[in-house]
Formats: C-alpha cells, sequence, structure tokens
C-alpha cells in the first residue's frame, strides 16, 4: 500500500490552488491545468495506481474545505478542474508508455524472426517477453481470408483462449506480415495444436502451419521458416488440411533440393502434355485428382466433376502422349513424383 505522504509531491500546489479560486471565484488558469497534467504524467512514470492519487486529491481538498471562504460551487468546479487536468496527463504517459512498449515489442519480433541482432543480447530482450532463447522452441503460423494486426479482435481472442487454457508458460503470441504467430517452448506438445485449433476457428478457417521444435536462439527462425515453407507448399500442392506439420512435408524439400534433376524429370516425363488440345494443365490436374483419391477413377472423376468414362479417356490419353500408364504400379512412381514436381515449381504455368 502506496503511503499517502509518498504521494504529496503530486499534490504540489494543489491546495493554493483551491484558496485562490475559493477567494475569487475563478476558474483555474491555463498554466495551473498544464501543471496538473505534468504531475498526473510524473506520478504515472513513477507506478503509481490513479485510483489512489484521485483518493489524495480528495482527501486534501477535503481538508482545506472548511477554511473556504468563497462560493462551494467554484471550489467544487476547480477540484473537478485539478483531477482531471491530472488523470487527463496521467492516461497520456501510460499511453506513452504503452505505444513504447509495443515499438520494442515489434523490433524485438523482427530481429528475432529475422536473425538482425547479436544472439546474445537478443536472448537478454527475450526473457523480458518470456522466452527464454537457450531452450527449443517451436513455432506456428496461422493465416486467413484476411490480414491481421496486434490488437485486432481475431489475435485478441486466440491470446484470451491460450491465457485461459495455459496461463503464463512462456507462450509468446504476435502477428507479423498479416499472419498470427504463436512461439511456445519445444517441450510443451499441447501448445501449438490448441492454437492452431484456436486460429482456425477464428480466422474463419484459416490454414496453420506448426514448425519442428529447433534449440537455441536461432531455433525460432528455423522453425517458423519451416511453418511459412509450409503454407507456402500447401498453396502449390492444393493441400487443404487445416493444420500441417512442417515433419510430415519433409519429403517435398528433399524433392525439390536438387531443382534442376526435378525440372529434367518433369519435362522428360510430363512434356509431351503440351502437345494436347489446351495444353498440359487440363491432363496434369487429371493426373493429381487420380493421385490424390488414392488412384480410384471412381473418386477422382467425382473430384472433377467427370463421368467416369470421360476420366477413364483422359487417363488413355495421358498414357499415348507419355507413353507412362498411371494404373500400372511400374509407371506410377515416375508419373507421380513428377506430378508433385510440377506443383513444387509452378509448371507449366512456370518455364523450367
Amino acid at each position: 500500500m502506496v503511503e499517502r505522504q509518498d504521494l504529496r509531491q503530486y499534490l504540489d500546489g494543489f491546495t493554493e490552488i483551491l484558496d485562490g479560486v475559493s477567494a475569487t471565484g475563478r476558474r483555474l488558469t491555463r498554466d495551473e491545468i498544464e501543471s496538473r497534467r505534468a504531475l498526473g504524467e510524473l506520478a504515472a512514470e513513477a507506478g503509481h495506481g490513479l485510483r489512489s492519487l484521485v483518493s489524495a486529491h480528495l482527501s486534501a481538498a477535503c481538508a482545506v474545505w472548511p477554511r473556504v471562504p468563497g462560493p462551494t460551487g467554484s471550489t467544487l468546479a476547480a477540484v473537478q478542474q485539478v483531477v482531471d487536468a491530472f488523470a487527463e496527463g496521467y492516461e497520456r504517459a501510460q499511453l506513452l508508455a504503452v505505444r513504447q512498449e509495443e515499438a520494442a515489442r515489434r523490433e524485438f519480433i523482427d530481429d528475432l524472426l529475422y536473425g538482425r541482432s547479436d544472439l546474445g543480447r537478443l536472448a537478454e530482450r527475450a526473457e523480458r517477453f518470456g522466452l527464454r532463447l537457450s531452450h527449443a522452441h517451436a513455432v506456428a503460423v496461422a493465416q486467413g481470408p484476411a490480414t491481421y494486426n496486434e490488437g485486432d479482435p481475431v489475435p485478441r481472442q486466440v491470446e484470451r483462449a491460450l491465457m485461459a487454457r495455459f496461463g503464463n508458460r512462456n507462450v509468446l503470441l504476435t502477428t507479423k506480415d498479416g499472419r498470427l504467430l504463436c512461439i511456445a517452448p519445444g517441450h510443451e506438445d499441447d501448445i501449438l495444436p490448441y492454437f492452431a485449433k484456436q486460429a482456425h476457428a477464428a480466422t474463419d478457417g484459416g490454414q496453420v502451419a506448426i514448425g519442428r521444435p529447433q534449440p537455441g536462439p536461432g531455433g525460432v527462425v528455423q522453425s517458423y521458416e519451416e511453418a511459412l515453407n509450409a503454407l507456402e507448399l500447401a498453396t502449390r500442392l492444393d493441400l487443404d488440411e487445416p493444420v500441417l506439420r512442417a515433419a510430415d512435408l519433409l519429403v517435398y524439400p528433399v524433392l525439390t533440393r536438387d531443382r534442376q534433376a526435378m525440372a529434367d524429370l518433369v519435362l522428360g516425363t510430363l512434356g509431351p502434355l503440351t502437345t494436347a488440345r489446351g495444353g498440359a494443365g487440363l491432363l496434369l490436374d487429371t493426373l493429381s485428382a487420380y493421385f490424390d483419391s488414392g488412384c480410384v477413377a471412381a473418386e477422382a472423376a467425382r473430384r472433377l466433376s467427370l463421368s467416369v468414362r470421360a476420366f477413364t479417356y483422359r487417363l488413355e490419353r495421358i498414357h499415348r502422349l507419355t507413353g507412362a500408364n498411371p494404373a500400372d504400379p511400374a509407371h506410377r512412381y515416375m508419373l507421380q513424383t513428377a506430378v508433385i514436381g510440377a506443383r513444387l515449381l509452378d509448371w507449366p504455368a512456370q518455364a523450367l
């Protein structure tokens, strides 16, 4: 409890103002109002509570009230002016502190995700935001139909849900480039899946990617990049799962590690499809639907809104053009790998 005596410095000149107002009935001068605002700012910066400060003002007013000679209405108005100016200065200082904290937080997040700061200094700053970078961390990234910034209803809704479920467990929720980010300790296996569930719902069916836990200060960056890459893969491969795990998608970076070899496979296997009427796109979609449906022609036809006969005709057309039969297990792996490569390399839209 703050002692009343500790607050006297923030009431400096208050009783003199009341004495002057009660004697003349005047209102506060501009300088007097500004002095109250300045004291309010100082009190906020010192960390005192506004409630106790207002109470101290009222107590001081009560102490001088018996000697007030003038109209009580003028004195009451002066007390109101003083308290209002003091509170305005107090709130102004608090708003400035909040903005400075937001700027520091944003600068830290940018440095953390882009590795633009000395790792030792970064680790020190991280503790201020509840992260211990000497431990492993994992990052989840959620994107929806809209862009999101800190303070928007969607991030606040997700943050409330996380706090209600986990409390303060060294979790940092923020936004970056219009997406929601959640950074959690690598050993806390339940936090990011719960974030994914809440973010999927709050973003009206948005997609969430979860990076693998990675150790050390650079681990956050690595896990973040894995999550971003997973979202990019989902776009290229038309993956519509609500939650993607980078650990489950490791095969795709492996396939494209030698880009030239993959480009050669795509062109060598699927290149003849470009000679078909309308180009390769239609037949490439046919192969994608076929492999995505587990090589069940009836299901693939349904996905493309075709009859089974029409779909089978397309498979035969692909066989004649490429020399590879999608229904033949001996050819299937090569074709499917080439189709995945075409998606990853955005072929035929992009020339290889």
